[in-house]
């Protein structure tokens, strides 16, 4: 089965591009790097990597570069398609697990959507959960052993391996959400036509969430991933977005507004630059409400 590794990049560490491209020929993938990065400011020349390069000519979005790598990889006849961020590194066996958990799932009966490793933030040092909507309430789901296959309504994007099959039934990845909640809206989308992702438990992976994490004062073991202001703005646009559509849960829409509503008072008092992250989500509620999609442009 033949597997083709989507590597997104944007403004990349050539050393730790040069360590994952490494690391996913290992496990037997070929490798496509969509790069993201404006040419006027890039820094550094094309590095020499055993990968396909193929440049967006600027920042298109995080959708836009899967889909860009997505079609080469389908074009070249592969049976799958793994998707991954710059910023992380798999396990050396996280590809065999995933292969492995899939073709299990797949003999059980399931529908697969796509299956996904557990990763660890190697700044807070704890490892993901799954979420899946149970009743009326989003619940995180920890892995409880090794060989477990946890039901989850999306997994995130790096480290997902995706079947061609599947690709072709749910369709790409949507453009005009730009990033943030792209994974989120196309595992929903898979959901709602009988396709379920899973994590994998035995499968693991180092990956970054944003900048450097924050947390209250009051509470120094809980911390939340922080982005910048720009990148709130997307968030809380897409989620407005995603609520306007009939796929989508309405027990779903319910539990993640709420968790958006404390998302921006924490933002708004907690990370700095606290008026430049109030006014960017703000921003974001406002275009959300009137169904504003693409890039941010200025206005």
């Amino acid at each position: 089965m033949s597997v083709c590794a989507v590597v997104v990049a944007y403004h990349p560490d050539i050393a730790a591009l040069r360590k994952l491209s490494d690391n996913l020929h290992a496990q037997g993938a070929t490798v496509i790097v969509v790069d993201n990065t404006p040419p006027q400011s890039a820094r550094v020349p094309r590095p020499a990597l055993d990968a396909r390069w193929l440049s967006q000519g600027g920042n298109s979005g995080i959708a836009s570069a899967h889909n860009r790598g997505i079609e080469a990889a389908l074009a070249a006849g592969h049976a799958h398609v793994l998707l991954m961020d710059q910023d992380s590194q798999p396990a050396a066996d996280m590809l065999a697990r995933l292969l492995a958990a899939e073709q299990a799932l797949l003999a059980a009966g399931q529908h697969v959507a796509a299956v996904a490793p557990v990763f660890e933030e190697p700044r807070q040092r704890v490892s993901s959960h799954f979420i899946r909507l149970q009743g009326w309430r989003i619940r995180k789901v920890h892995c409880r052993h090794a060989d477990e296959h946890v039901a989850a309504d999306y997994v995130i994007s790096s480290g997902c391996l995706i079947r061609a099959e599947t690709l072709r039934e749910v369709g790409p990845m949507e453009d005009a959400l730009f990033i943030d909640y792209v994974d989120i809206e196309w595992g929903l989308r898979a959901l709602s036509r009988g396709y379920r992702s899973f994590g994998v438990c035995a499968a693991r992976m180092l990956h970054e969430l944003g900048e450097a994490p924050a947390g209250l004062p009051f509470s120094r073991r809980k911390r939340y991933p922080v982005h910048s202001p720009l990148r709130h703005y997307y968030h809380f646009r897409n989620a407005l977005l995603l609520y306007r559509r009939d796929y989508v849960p309405i027990a779903w829409k319910f539990n993640d507004g709420w968790r958006l509503l404390l998302k921006f008072g924490f933002y708004s008092l907690m990370t700095p630059p606290r008026l430049a992250h109030f006014r960017m989500m703000l921003l974001g509620v406002w275009h959300g409400l009137r169904g504003r999609a693409g890039a941010l442009r200025a206005e």
